[in-house]
């Protein structure tokens, strides 16, 4: 019986380009695991989208003089094209300005409002003199009082994690001229965060599946209470307020984004032309992933099920598979000194499969990992053109020179033949139940353990030998390879979907991967072969230092 999986993703602002700290911590592994289910035969729905009401957004256009539009516009398509680029399988990717977003936000507000977990209360607001306005969470930045990092915001410290408010903040300063703000009254809602601990607390000590740092982070800051949060502000970017008084408010982008889940969800159903298509993906038999990176942990693990616990009647996470961070070359990622490697820039001179096997491989999964241009150089070399692909080639090759392009009869197994084959079989198992279990690293080592396999079987069966003397026993040590190369394409397709494709119509079959599934499908004796082609490229020394060179220079 296949599952109903749903899978939601991180939405980037749409203030910059993708960096790969981005693509690590949410993207990718996001996109594995869709790829995988689909191979399984699941029913999967992957959504997000641009997130444009962010204080980022206004930050960036009021910075270059342009309307916020003109801003979340273009860099929406960005997002596109990147997507579209490096192969992430969306199933809808939207934006939160869309009329449905609105609608889907203004339903949840008002049912939590209506049963009392959204309530009105006049508080003191950051109120710049200078610039003569409130400020908003970004436009707010002072000392953390938790860890005491100097460049905490007015709702989050980056470096502990915290949630904060405005008014937590040590050494207050407006972001924009530097002054000290003082606090005024102003009216908000807020959202009765504080009613939902102890729920959280239980739900949470529950899920002994999740992550341990994923748990652990989520229960200790329950620990230390939760308190209610403001779900508006004073801002005119973002979701109007669904009540009188409130016209030159937004609902703050916290509480709106994560509704995008939902609210995309019920946009992808409309466009499939069946408008409840989205309910069996938030129902009981359905299973919901949340891909994020570590900073978002709060909001998917306590604000977004306190949510949903308060609105009623749909799933809370099942699962929230949040990596760590990416470093560069060694250094914390920094977007405004340009310690980024950008996506596009990326896409403009590399192909996407050796990009997704690097962060794969290395991924953050439970602690934070280094991105550097010698490592991606030597992954490239040494294990996708050296290994995976020089053994996909050489053997390809050979049946083109010496069967004329036809997979050769198999003859009988010796044991080293059965033993190579049962490890493929056990590959592709032990791979389902680590992509399963969203261990992203491990799968992909353990089916690159099967190409050295591979490539030592071959080399002691040296087929390119025997084939003038023992032409049976060289095609039949051809032919079980030949089964292997076609585990490998299915077990790497939720890594690799480009080179897996490839890999597929080389081995002799039509349409595409994922309509064969998750099993071995091995090419038939007599079936003809195209001409292969190189799966992947050698990459010369010289990108390293070229590379690097980038890195803090310019922006992106």
């Amino acid at each position: 019986m296949s599952e109903h999986i749903f899978i939601g993703v991180a939405w980037p602002y749409a203030n910059g380009s993708l960096h790969l700290g981005q693509i690590a911590g949410a993207y990718l592994p996001a996109d594995i695991f869709a790829r995988y289910h689909r191979l399984k035969g699941s029913k999967v729905l992957m959504v997000s989208g641009s997130d444009q009401h962010g204080t980022p957004i206004t930050l960036r256009a009021e910075q270059e003089n342009r309307p916020p539009q003109e801003i979340v516009a273009e860099h929406h398509q960005g997002f596109l094209d990147c997507w579209q680029k490096l192969g992430i399988s969306w199933d809808l990717f939207t934006t939160t300005g869309t009329a449905n977003h609105t609608q889907v936000a203004h339903d949840v507000f008002l049912s939590l409002l209506d049963k009392g977990y959204i309530y009105k209360d006049a508080v003191p607001q950051a109120y710049c003199p200078s610039c003569q306005r409130f400020l908003a969470d970004r436009y707010i930045e002072g000392t953390c009082p938790h860890c005491h990092s100097p460049q905490a915001r007015g709702d989050q410290c980056d470096e502990c994690g915290r949630t904060l408010n405005p008014s937590d903040l040590l050494d207050l300063r407006c972001r924009i001229c530097s002054a000290s703000p003082r606090f005024e009254v102003s009216e908000h809602f807020f959202f009765r965060l504080s009613g939902f601990e102890d729920r959280l607390k239980a739900w949470i000590k529950e899920q002994t599946h999740w992550r341990q740092n994923v748990r652990n982070f989520s229960l200790g800051i329950l620990e230390g209470g939760l308190r209610d949060r403001a779900i508006t502000r004073d801002i005119e970017w973002g979701v109007a307020v669904p009540q009188s008084g409130f016209e030159l408010k937004r609902i703050y982008v916290w509480f709106e984004a994560v509704i995008g889940y939902l609210s995309a969800s019920k946009e992808w159903a409309t466009s499939q032309g069946d408008a409840s298509a989205w309910q069996p993906f938030w129902g009981n038999e359905a299973k919901g992933f949340y891909f994020i990176g570590k900073d978002n942990i709060p909001f998917h693990t306590l604000i977004w099920p306190a949510m949903l616990m308060g609105y009623g009647g749909l799933d809370l996470p099942y699962d929230v598979p949040a990596n760590e961070f990416l470093t560069i070359e060694g250094k914390k990622l920094s977007t405004s000194r340009n310690w980024a490697v950008w996506l596009p820039d990326y896409l403009e001179r590399y192909d996407p499969d050796p990009l997704r096997y690097l962060l794969s491989i290395n991924m953050p999964e439970t602690a934070d990992t280094d991105f550097s241009w010698r490592e991606f150089l030597r992954r490239n070399n040494d294990e996708l053109v050296a290994t995976y692909g020089n053994l996909v080639h050489r053997v390809l090759t050979f049946i083109q020179r010496n069967f004329a392009g036809v997979v050769p009869a198999r003859g009988e197994l010796d044991s080293q033949s059965q033993e190579l084959l049962h490890r493929a079989e056990t590959a592709l198992d032990s791979v389902d139940g680590l992509l399963h279990g969203c261990h992203f690293r491990e799968a992909i080592r353990t089916a690159m353990s099967l190409a050295q396999e591979a490539n030592r079987y071959l080399d002691d069966k040296a087929p390119w030998k025997r084939i003038k003397h023992e032409s049976q026993a060289s095609a039949t040590a051809i032919s079980v390879v030949l089964s292997v190369l076609s585990v490998l394409k299915t077990i790497l397709y939720p890594f690799l979907p480009f080179s897996s494709q490839k890999l597929h119509s080389y081995l002799g079959f039509d349409g595409k991967v994922e309509a064969v599934g998750w099993k071995l499908q091995s090419p038939l004796s007599g079936q003809k072969l195209p001409a292969p082609q190189p799966l992947f490229q050698k990459l010369d020394e010289s990108i390293v230092a070229e590379e690097s060179s980038r890195l803090g220079s310019g922006g992106s």
